[in-house]
């Protein structure tokens, strides 16, 4: 069956309105490079990039401001929040300017349609908006705004629709509120039960349910949604490349292979708070040398197997200056390139942190807080996107593998899914520095248009 595509070559997209206030400063349309940065002088070429560079920069311009935080420059945009919702709310605009069908789903996750979704075997692309604490631009958001300007390509280039074609933003990927990644695409997926997602609550004792409501969604209508994933015969993820693996080869796109295993462990380190400054050193029993010397020991670890293993977040208690803590609570993230390496990692960190916790007369417990097996994407949607790639370029394309966990993978047990790289010459990803060249990002525009338009058109 063939798709009508209700949208005009010359529709544009519709800018965001008026900010509220508290919202910040304007971003530059792109976030300039550091001065002689790789690519950085690539930029003005892309404006004059034609209708897919001209879609892609008036979107980005809306969208930047929306979350930026005015002193660090990095972004706030955090699941159920103003600055959330306000990136919920220009998703919406960008699909009604373009006569999609919009719809959000029981997970919150939000959908735009051309074509209908019943008919089955859709085309999908999309990624998340959310954002880490202080993150980057480009993380999530470049996946989104470059599906719709794939479908602006598309139908400047006359493309006819062979299959339904929907653009997602799924919600709270970076889990940076509730401490879980991937929340709207784990409910979607049954991999997260509704009790466990009740039972979410952020650093001020707001829970999930609470958040959503406060929102405007209802958080008993979240669960499995076996039909929907059942109508998507393929998802395509377009993401910023979370390190220099294209920049060292000199690509501006590349195609997953796989994610790595990785997971999140809290490390709660129990002692006796006692007053700082009347208190033997050889009386106490300070929880934090056990941490300090448990972080020591995961960098070592790591680099004995080749992986990667960081204590990033702490919190303590009474958390006072001039108090021992009696509790110091310490989340390990570890990610290796497989599910041998990652156990000995962890488990070395473990068995390091028992022996100092009982060198110091420290109790100490471990907890896995989540957990993501190696994530193979589908190897023939895999093949095909290098193909139609290498078709359109000529060229080979680059097929590499990411440490970072994504919405893809959440989802590739349950459909098949793929993902794009687009250059990152800093390297840099969940910080201010996170950088694309504009150009790079065009081309992975008109690389996501080349593949939906393989998968979905006739």
């Amino acid at each position: 069956m063939t798709v009508r595509d209700g949208g005009r070559e010359g529709d544009r997209p519709a800018g965001h309105g008026t900010r509220p206030p508290g919202a910040g400063p304007a971003a530059p349309a792109l976030p300039a490079g550091p001065v002689g940065a790789p690519g950085a002088a690539r930029n003005d070429s892309a404006r004059r990039g034609g209708r897919a560079g001209a879609s892609f920069h008036e979107m980005w311009r809306d969208l930047a401001p929306i979350g930026r935080h005015a002193g660090s420059g990095g972004y706030r945009r955090f699941a159920w929040t103003g600055a959330d919702t306000e990136c919920r709310a220009w998703f919406e605009e960008q699909a009604r300017a373009r006569g999609l069908a919009y719809e959000v789903d029981r997970n919150g996750n939000q959908w735009a349609w051309l074509g209908d979704p019943a008919a089955g075997d859709a085309v999908v692309a999309g990624s998340h908006l959310d954002s880490v604490p202080d993150g980057g631009a480009f993380d999530g958001p470049l996946g989104v705004v470059s599906a719709f300007a794939a479908l602006d390509e598309l139908r400047r280039r006359g493309a006819r629709f062979g299959k339904p074609l929907a653009l997602v933003n799924f919600g709270d990927e970076e889990g940076a509120r509730f401490g879980l990644a991937c929340v709207g695409s784990r409910l979607t997926a049954g991999q997260l039960t509704v009790e466990q997602a009740h039972r979410l609550t952020d650093g001020d004792g707001t829970t999930l349910p609470r958040a959503m409501e406060a929102a405007g969604y209802d958080p008993d209508a979240i669960g499995p949604d076996p039909e929907r994933l059942s109508r998507i015969g393929a998802f395509v993820e377009l993401h910023v490349e979370q390190g220099r693996s294209l920049d060292l080869t000199g690509d501006p796109v590349g195609v997953a292979s796989a994610i790595w295993p990785h997971g999140r462990w809290r490390f709660d380190f129990r002692g006796e708070a006692n007053h700082a400054g009347t208190t033997r050193l050889a009386d106490r029993r300070d929880p934090m040398l056990s941490y300090a010397e448990t972080v020591l020991a995961a960098r070592r670890e790591a680099e004995l197997a080749g992986a990667v293993a960081t204590f990033g977040k702490i919190s303590v208690e009474p958390n006072g200056v001039n108090a021992i803590p009696s509790l110091v609570r310490g989340w390990l993230d570890s990610r290796a390139a497989d599910q041998a390496t990652l156990d000995t990692v962890v488990t070395g960190v473990e068995k390091a942190a028992r022996a100092y916790a009982a060198a110091h007369g420290i109790d100490l417990d471990v907890v896995r807080e989540s957990f993501t097996p190696v994530v193979e994407f589908d190897h023939a949607l895999r093949d095909e996107l290098a193909r139609i790639l290498g078709h359109r370029t000529g060229l080979k394309v680059p097929v590499l593998g990411t440490g970072a966990g994504h919405d893809a993978g959440i989802l590739s047990a349950s459909i098949p899914t793929a993902m794009l790289f687009v250059r990152n010459p800093t390297g840099v990803s969940h910080s201010p520095a996170e950088f694309a060249a504009e150009d790079d990002c065009v081309a992975g525009v008109r690389a996501l248009a080349d593949v939906l338009e393989g998968l979905a058109c006739t």
